[in-house]
Order: structure tokens, then C-alpha cells, then sequence
């Protein structure tokens, strides 16, 4: 975490990795973030999850392992838990391992015929899956809420390289996939009124100083979240309101007044744009959209 935080803040473009949005805070304050209005992802894929779970049932089989990737608070996973046919284990991966055995003590309790195996890892990197043996019929990776458009095109790649090395030959993957729309809509999902999406952001800096023993000025940085259209992808930062010095450790880093921390993108895809993203590793096999094509399902099946 240190390295890549200094290295993050020796950049030209100051930046930090969006997977330090997540810890135990961060996770709370992510999963309030799923109730706002303007944030249109969550409800639209849960909306097509409920719709659309008997063919995805079909589509999956008997039996499966379930991995869920970046699990969080796994509202959405009780759908399949309802559905799913005599689902062989149910793995969640997540790096924020507090606030991730207290989701698991949860499930337990709901589900107790149902075994469940936490893997704390940071999903990005390489991690090992609980060896089951033969007791599933199929690997199927579920990874929701679009969290694969955090991932810069050219890494989104090598997570799938990675995530193929990991997993079954014959596996699959039920992916969450935000599509391309109106600017303004896009804005407002990431500039809440309530100034959640503020608190997640800023929460980062909180825990580095926690964690690192940083020094940074929270009320000093200001969250800015935009579209950029040639990208294809919102862009989130943090605003250093006044010329100012931050000090981590032996190092320090200056700040103009008006300079910002990059701290995640959120590519959107066209369908066509998300199956050559995976085409080396993944065939598209099913998709499921709402209404208005805001956002999608995908059903991807390894070649």
C-alpha cells in the first residue's frame, strides 16, 4: 500500500488506486452509495437480475462454484442464492476482510446449508480459490455492479489473463457491464446531493493517514467527478482547495491550489466495445439489458 501510494503521488497526474476506496468505512459508505437516486447502476442491474434469473439459472447448471469478485455487502448474490440450482459453495472475494466476515457471519445465518469460503484478497493480483475437489459441476464468476469499468482497457485485459489463469477452463462469468449514455446522467450518479459519493472519496486520504501516518488536510481536497466522452469513462478526483504541502513518512508531496489526485476512472462500453474488450479469453453468450439500455447483464462463457 505505501509503495503504491508514493508512486501514485510522484506522478505528473497525482493518482492513487481505487481499490484503497475499500475499507471497512469505505465499504459502508459504498453500499449507501447503492441507495441514492441518481445512482442508477445498482437498482438497474438488481431490476434485471430479478427479471431475467430463471434464464440465467439455465444458462449456469447444477451445482455451481459460486466466486463472487469484489463481494461487498452480496445483496445481489442472495438472488442467485434463491434460484441457483444446489449451489456447491459460495466463495467471496473481497479486500476488506472486517467488513467482509461480517457479511459472511450474516449469510451463514440465512443460508446455513449453503458453505461458504471468504478468500481476503485483493482480486487485482493473484489469489488462490479453495480447492472443492469434484463436488461442482462448474466455476462461475459473478462480478457485479460494474466494477470491471474501473479498470483502464489495457488492464481490464490482464485482469481477465489473470482471472482465466485462476479459474476452470470450462468456468464462466456473470459480469455487471454500465453501457455508454447521456452525459448528464452519468454525471449526476457520481455527484450525489447528499455528498455520499464525497464522503467514499475523501474517505481514501483518511485511511492513508491512518494507515500510513500521512498528514493530509481532508476539508482541504474537494471531490470532482466528470465524463470525459473521447475516454468513454467518468473520471474521479480529489481537488487540493489551496496551495499545500502533505508529508508520508520521510517523503513530501506539494499541491498547487487547483491540483488533483486521480483516484478511479469508470469506463462505460457499447456492447460491441465490451466483446472485443474480452474476445481473447470470453464468448459472449447471453445478454440482458433494461428498458432504456442503461446498463447490462452478461452471460460469458471461457473459449
Amino acid at each position: 500500500m505505501r509503495t503504491e501510494v508514493l508512486e501514485g503521488l510522484q506522478q505528473q497526474q497525482k493518482e492513487l488506486p481505487a481499490k484503497l476506496f475499500y475499507d471497512e468505512k469505505g465499504s459502508e459508505l459504498f453500499e449507501q452509495i447503492t441507495y441514492l437516486d441518481e445512482y442508477y447502476l445498482t437498482r438497474t442491474e438488481r431490476a434485471i437480475l430479478q427479471e431475467n434469473i430463471e434464464e440465467i439459472s439455465e444458462q449456469v447448471g447444477p451445482k455451481p462454484m459460486l466466486i463472487e469478485l469484489g463481494s461487498g455487502s452480496s445483496s445481489k448474490t442472495r438472488l442467485l442464492f434463491e434460484k441457483l440450482s444446489s449451489i456447491a459453495a459460495y466463495v467471496p472475494v473481497d479486500i476488506s476482510e472486517e467488513y467482509l466476515l461480517k457479511v459472511v457471519n450474516s449469510l451463514r445465518m440465512e443460508y446455513p446449508k449453503i458453505s461458504i469460503i471468504p478468500v481476503f484478497a485483493d482480486y487485482t493480483s493473484e489469489f488462490d480459490l479453495p480447492d472443492l475437489g469434484d463436488s461442482y459441476e462448474k466455476q462461475l464468476v459473478f462480478f457485479p455492479g460494474s466494477t470491471i469499468g474501473n479498470f483502464r482497457p489495457a488492464e481490464a485485459k490482464s485482469f481477465l489473463s489473470a482471472l482465466a489463469s485462476v479459474t476452470d477452463e470450462d468456468s464462466a462469468m456473470l459480469i455487471g457491464v454500465d453501457l455508454k449514455k447521456d452525459k448528464g446522467i452519468l454525471e449526476r450518479a457520481y455527484n450525489d446531493k447528499q455528498g455520499i459519493t464525497a464522503a467514499f472519496n475523501k474517505n481514501m486520504l483518511a485511511r492513508i493517514n491512518r494507515e500510513l501516518g500521512a498528514d493530509f488536510d481532508i476539508d482541504a481536497f474537494k471531490h470532482h467527478a466528470f465524463y470525459d466522452e473521447e475516454q468513454g469513462r467518468i473520471e474521479m478526483h480529489l481537488v487540493s482547495q489551496k496551495e499545500q504541502s502533505v508529508t508520508i513518512g520521510d517523503k513530501q508531496f506539494h499541491f498547487e491550489d487547483g491540483e488533483s489526485i486521480h483516484t478511479e476512472n469508470s469506463y462505460k462500453y457499447s456492447l460491441a466495445d465490451f466483446e472485443n474488450l474480452v474476445d481473447d479469453w470470453y464468448a459472449v453468450e447471453e445478454v440482458w439489458t433494461d428498458e432504456q439500455e442503461y446498463f447490462s447483464i452478461q452471460y460469458l462463457k471461457r473459449k
